[in-house]
C-alpha cells in the first residue's frame, strides 16, 4: 500500500532557502517535497510502500534521516510524523 509520510524536524535556527532546497533535492527521489524555508523547522513529505501505518512512518524517517544527512542540514528532533494511506 502507498502511503504519504509527512516529518517535520524541530531546531534552535533559522534555515536558509539554500539548506531547504538541499533537502528538497535529498527528497526528491522519493517523491518528496521539503518545506521550513525562512523557519528554525525543516520537514518533508515522502511517498512510501508499507503494509501498515507504523512501517510507513517507520520506513519514511529512515529516509528522512538519509536526505538530512545527504543535504547536510543539523540534526533536529522529530516533532511531528503523519501518515496517510492511498485508501483514506
Amino acid at each position: 500500500m502507498r502511503w504519504s509520510v509527512a516529518i517535520e524536524a524541530a531546531g534552535d535556527r533559522v534555515l536558509t532557502r539554500e539548506e531547504i532546497v538541499e533537502l528538497a533535492d535529498a527528497v526528491a527521489p522519493s517523491g518528496g517535497i521539503a518545506s521550513g524555508i525562512g523557519t528554525p523547522r525543516y520537514g518533508a513529505q515522502l511517498l512510501v510502500e508499507a503494509p501498515d501505518r507504523a512501517a510507513a512512518i517507520e520506513l519514511a524517517t529512515r529516509e528522512f534521516g538519509r536526505a538530512v544527512a545527504t543535504a547536510g542540514l543539523p540534526v533536529y528532533p522529530v516533532v511531528r510524523a503523519e501518515a496517510l494511506g492511498e485508501d483514506e
